[in-house]
């Protein structure tokens, strides 16, 4: 049985940066409480959690004081840095550097094509944490979109200035830009702020998949990459299956396999698809030499 771990899989940059970050801070003896989860990973946050890590949520801001808080990579609106710098907390801003680039972007954008009586779009989902913190830097004026029926809340006689969360889908991005450049009757500027660390896992992964018996794509389910990229797996090759854990192998899946590759999303951690490696080995693996 050959077993093998995509090396392009795993945490991307800004993910990995959040991370070192808080590994330092409990190293140094800060006591750190991280806005929501610091990633999309079940396993990754309950490590990080033995280590020390505290999570809280926005609602919780009101009620923290004089504590030590990151900001994720995925960022935050300015409300979230101005109530924690009012309550005397030490803010520790471990945003994506792609993400925060972006954020400038959009209110720089937004102020410029408002003043133009035109509108900012934003291609994504609207209550994942990068959108929220990318609509802040509008107010919360920009309009969101994630599919086609959202199209209608845009005004097409007015100019447009569209931008997107930095992990969506490039087809997707295609797909809906060119809806609203039909529909559009007015200046249409068009930005691809999708971050190609993400998106060119797609291209890697459509043929990675095809070199296996078997595929397990190991991520949180929470997590929308994951999601995403699970899918391009599974029609690269049908007999992928999802998995955020070891012990979620399943011994029908292997028993018939003769190569086993594994992968992930880019916020699966290395050492969980190695921890799905070794459980096969010493579960399967050895039995089958026998």
């Amino acid at each position: 049985m050959q077993i093998e771990i995509d090396k392009k899989s795993g945490f991307c940059f800004g993910v990995q940066r959040a991370i070192d970050k808080v590994e330092n801070l409990i190293q140094q003896g800060e006591k750190i409480n991280c806005l929501g989860d610091i990633v999309h990973n079940h396993e990754e946050v309950n490590r990080l959690s033995e280590l020390g890590m505290h999570t809280i949520q926005t609602s919780d801001i009101g009620n923290t004081s004089n504590q030590t808080v990151l900001v994720r990579s995925h960022g935050e609106p300015p409300s979230t840095f101005e109530k924690l710098k009012a309550n005397n907390n030490k803010t520790i801003d471990a945003t994506c550097p792609v993400v925060s680039k972006l954020q400038n972007r959009v209110k720089n954008s937004y102020a410029e094509i408002t003043g133009n009586n035109g509108q900012l779009v934003i291609y994504g989902k609207k209550k994942h944490p990068e959108v929220i913190g990318l609509n802040g830097q509008t107010g919360n004026r920009s309009i969101v979109v994630t599919t086609s029926d959202d199209l209608e809340k845009i005004d097409f006689d007015s100019p447009i200035e569209i931008y997107s969360q930095t992990t969506m889908p490039l087809e997707g991005f295609s797909a809906i830009t060119e809806q609203i450049k039909e529909r559009a009757k007015n200046q249409i500027i068009v930005h691809d702020t999708i971050c190609r660390q993400v998106s060119g896992r797609v291209p890697h992964l459509k043929e990675f998949a095809k070199n296996y018996d078997v595929v397990l794509f190991v991520s949180g389910k929470k997590s929308s990459n994951g999601k995403s990229l699970y899918e391009v797996c599974r029609n690269s090759n049908p007999n992928t299956y999802f998995i955020s854990s070891a012990d979620e192998v399943k011994a029908e899946w292997i028993k018939v396999a003769e190569k086993i590759g594994i992968c992930g999303a880019t916020s699966t951690p290395q050492w969980l698809m190695e921890e799905v490696k070794t459980h096969i080995e010493n579960n399967y693996h050895n039995k089958k030499k026998e």
